[in-house]
Order: structure tokens, then C-alpha cells, then sequence
């Protein structure tokens, strides 16, 4: 049964999965590496929950619990052993998620399910360094409080029982849970990457601005947010790193990253955290 849940990494993602879960009652351990993080990503959560309050989504007395619900601990070596699940989600790098695993699993206690809340890179090759066959991936989608969906990866050596807990657990916590094998960027990053890929190259052929790529994709095929948009939101810099696994992981001269995307990430132009990417924020 899974009752403690370490949530590894306060970022964007991580501070909106610890937010879910406290929301839905599980004793949560926010893991950020120094005082500033972790006070930034309980501000997060903080953050979260008001609005909901104000939104009337959750009451006031649940945004409290919820909070109280939040354990911040500073320093991988200090997870608690007796976590039943951890769920890493730190930026997206495997030679940084690696090194967690391996200090994770000489910490945390042999039952515990390890998941990545990675969005491209492979959950077979992470599994390896710790418990392939208690290891699986939870992609989360942004913003995690409102997003229904988790996209379900299995390992290649992934137990059915690892499998059946988290598919589980995510139908509790209120999710859609979509099981998904794994293949460079699963479906959602497999599919979605190379149209917003496409879409700057149509930007740097100068089929059309960015505005009008956009709107043709808004209210052409009645997409919430245009994909140059969308990618400022996500992140050029992420964008492209998931572009890569996909290029590199298929081999394929289809999924190779737009020389504009390239180019904007090295110039910092990384979208609305850096203040400007496709749009000025």
C-alpha cells in the first residue's frame, strides 16, 4: 500500500505533483538540494492551492491540510527509507536523473517503486541502474494540479505488479492513467514535438509569422494554444532536448531539430522563463 510518496525535485513539475498528492491525502517528502529550492517550491505549492481556494476548485480547511500534508527535506541522502514511492522530477538530463537512482537505491528500502517523471528519455535504460522490475515512468502533464493526464511507461523489465500499483494510484489521485511502451518520447512528446518542430521551420522558410502560424493552428484545428506558443511554455531549450532523444533514440532525419530552435536556444531566446522566445513576455 502506498501512503508516503518523496517527490525528488521542487521545480515546476515537481512542486505540482507534491501539490496532487497531499491534495488527495498522501503523506508527501518535497526533496529540493539547499533552503532557497525548497522554500521556492513550497511558495509554489502555497501559491497553487490559494488559487484553487479562490477558484472555489478545493475549500480553504483543504488547502491547509493539504500543506501540512508537505514535509520539505533538503538533500537526496535525507528521503526517508520508508517512502513507498518515489517520483523524480528534475530537469531533463539522464546523466542527472542516473546519479539520483543510484543514490536513491542504496536509501530507500527494496519495496519501494521508483518512477521518472521524465517526458522523453528512455525508462528502461534509468531502471537499470537501480530495480528494473520496480521501476516505471509517470509523465505528468503541465500544469499538473489541472491536467488529467499521466502517461503510464513501462520498462522493458517493468512487473505487471508495478505496473497495476501506479496505474491504480493514478485513477486515485484523479488522473486518466494511458498506458505507453517504451520508445524515444512514448506518445505525447513522440507526436507533439515534431508538429511544433515543423511549425518553426514554416516560421524560418517564412511560410508565415509566428502570429498567423498560430492562429491557423487555433482556430484551424481547434488547438487550445498555437505550437510556437505552446513551445515558449514548455521551454525552447526543453523542446529541443526532446527533439534530440527523438532524433538520436529513431535515427530518422524526420525528427531533426528545426536550425531556428537550435540556434534561439543558444541565444538564451528560451520562451516566457527567459522572458522572450517565439513572443516577448
Amino acid at each position: 500500500m502506498i501512503n508516503e510518496i518523496s517527490v525528488i525535485g521542487g521545480g515546476t513539475m515537481g512542486n505540482g505533483i507534491a501539490t496532487v498528492f497531499a491534495l488527495n491525502g498522501y503523506s508527501v517528502n518535497l526533496v529540493e538540494i539547499d533552503r532557497m529550492k525548497i522554500d521556492t517550491a513550497l511558495g509554489a505549492v502555497t501559491n497553487n492551492l490559494n488559487r484553487m481556494s479562490k477558484k472555489g476548485t478545493i475549500t480553504e480547511i483543504q488547502a491547509n491540510e493539504a500543506l501540512n500534508k508537505i514535509s520539505p527535506i533538503i538533500g537526496i541522502k535525507n528521503t526517508p527509507a520508508t517512502t513507498n514511492l518515489v517520483i523524480e522530477a528534475v530537469f531533463e538530463n539522464k546523466a542527472a536523473k542516473v546519479l539520483i537512482f543510484k543514490e536513491l537505491q542504496e536509501i530507500i528500502n527494496q519495496n519501494c517503486i521508483f518512477a521518472s517523471n521524465t517526458s522523453s528519455i528512455s525508462v528502461t535504460e534509468l531502471g537499470n541502474v537501480c530495480r528494473p522490475d520496480k521501476f516505471i515512468g509517470m509523465h505528468f502533464m503541465n500544469p499538473v494540479p489541472i491536467m488529467k493526464l499521466i502517461e503510464i511507461i513501462r520498462g522493458y523489465s517493468t512487473s505487471d505488479e508495478t505496473f497495476k500499483t501506479i496505474y491504480d494510484l493514478s485513477i486515485a489521485i484523479g488522473k486518466t492513467p494511458c498506458e505507453v511502451n517504451d520508445y524515444p518520447g512514448f506518445i505525447s512528446n513522440r507526436v507533439l514535438l515534431p508538429m511544433i518542430n515543423e511549425a518553426v521551420y514554416a516560421l524560418m522558410e517564412g511560410v508565415a509569422k509566428a502570429e498567423d502560424i498560430d492562429t491557423i493552428m487555433k482556430l484551424g484545428m481547434n488547438h487550445p494554444m498555437g505550437p510556437l506558443t505552446l513551445a515558449d511554455f514548455i521551454g525552447l531549450d526543453v523542446c529541443l532536448s526532446i527533439m534530440e532523444v527523438l532524433y538520436t533514440g529513431f535515427n530518422d532525419s524526420k525528427y531533426r531539430p528545426c536550425p531556428l530552435l537550435k540556434k534561439m536556444v543558444s541565444a538564451g531566446k528560451l520562451g516566457r522563463k527567459s522572458g522572450e522566445g517565439f513572443f516577448k513576455y
